[in-house]
């Protein structure tokens, strides 16, 4: 990636001036509890480093979507109090985003200290469409860490927003990108650029319309595509078969057709499914062909057959992206399907194949279901980023470090 890194900014020294760092830290939580704290620690090896060489860390995050005003459950308090233990120091939590204590604790500051501000999102300047509002936003940033301060990008699951600490402090102070976010786009070129095959895509999730850019993108230069979850529904759909009361987007059926015309020969559906009598963790359940789903019953799993026959065509590969579980991996009962698929790519993994998992619920999924993360090459940050930077659009928040 040809922007300026840690390395560059640990090179000019840092130790007494102010960074600040745009992290990503939007974890699951179960009432204050953090169930997976997986970006908290993706955020270390920086923070690390800039404390280690004398920074003054003031770090931005958002947790959840508030509507533009504090929200006491959507609150970084929980975060602050684990990066604290994971950093084993104290990590201060200002009460505001850029208010009196944020000032008056930013200028309190010594060599190695870190302020984590509330959460950004609070401040509806971070998600505004005006660039005037969000400027604004940035620059009260800017003040916290001075006229020699630094911004440092490492929080990967929002590069691809054009929001005010992440677009608009890169325009204003010296910008690097963060190990996080330089380790990520390493990875993701290797599945663009000069890819081991054979190749092969897993994509699952409840709507085609969500991946519709990244099948696009990827049909054409994968060897084999795999599609499960709720999306497959709207395959079979195309192919002419009854989905019951099974998610469907009727007005993707016709692109779907499309895409099994163009690309058949190398996109997987599933042959059977897990159908329920409703969609709740008790359901009754049973197996059945993916065109034989009755009417009133809803697929919220592939079945048995569908893991050995996609387990078949992962075996051979060389490098596997995957993004979107094969089903409602949440309820015990329609777990199996994404297990299955989880351990068929680490299989592929341990037999030498560069497998990435595609963050968001396929992350979420692999630490749910218990697999280590080392059964995969690498575990993604970032969800949406990630669809995105494959599909070859621009992202706001990488571009702007170019610059």
């Amino acid at each position: 990636m040809g922007v300026p890194t840690l390395k560059n900014l640990l090179e000019e020294g840092v130790s007494g001036r102010g960074v600040l760092v745009r992290s990503d830290f939007n974890v699951p939580l179960d009432g204050s509890t953090i169930t997976d704290p997986g970006r908290i620690l993706a955020s270390l090896p920086t923070l690390n480093a800039l404390i280690d060489a004398g920074a003054k860390v003031i770090i931005t995050a958002h947790l959840g979507r508030p509507k533009g005003e504090p929200d006491p459950k959507f609150s970084l308090a929980p975060v602050a109090a684990r990066l604290g233990e994971e950093l084993g120091r104290n990590v201060q939590l200002a009460g505001d985003v850029v208010g009196t204590d944020a000032l008056a604790r930013a200028e309190g500051l010594t060599d190695g200290d870190v302020l984590l501000l509330e959460n950004i999102r609070f401040d509806p300047r971070e998600t505004s469409k005006d660039d005037a509002e969000r400027e604004r936003l940035a620059k009260a940033l800017v003040e916290l860490v001075g006229e020699d301060g630094a911004f440092v990008s490492d929080g990967f699951g929002v590069v691809h927003r054009k929001q005010a600490s992440v677009y608009d402090v890169a325009k204003l102070l010296p910008h690097y990108a963060g190990e996080l976010v330089a380790a990520e786009v390493d990875v993701l070129s290797k599945l663009t650029e000069e890819v081991t095959r054979p190749y092969a895509v897993v994509l699952g999730g409840s709507k085609v319309s969500d991946k519709l850019g990244v099948i696009e993108a990827l049909a054409p230069k994968v060897d084999t595509l795999v599609i499960g979850g709720g999306m497959a529904f709207t395959f079979l759909a195309a192919q002419g078969h009854s989905v019951g009361t099974s998610l469907l987007q009727e007005d993707q059926i016709d692109v779907c057709k499309s895409l099994l015309e163009r690309f058949g020969d190398v996109i997987h559906l599933p042959v059977d499914v897990v159908v329920a009598d409703k969609f709740a963790a008790d359901a009754e359940a049973k197996t059945v062909a993916a065109d034989a789903i009755p009417d009133g019953w809803m697929g919220l799993d592939i079945g048995p057959e569908s893991v050995k026959r996609f387990t078949a065509v992962l075996s051979g590969a060389q490098t596997i992206f995957w993004n979107g579980p094969s089903g409602v991996f949440e309820f015990e009962k329609f777990s199996a399907g994404t297990r299955g698929v989880a351990e068929a790519i680490a299989g592929a993994t341990g037999n030498g194949a560069f497998t990435v998992v595609g963050g968001g619920d396929s992350a979420a999924a692999v630490r749910t279901l218990g697999l280590p993360d080392s059964d995969f090459s690498h575990i993604s940050t970032g969800g949406g980023a990630s669809l995105e930077y494959l599909e070859g659009k621009e992202l706001p928040g990488l571009k702007v470090l170019e610059s």
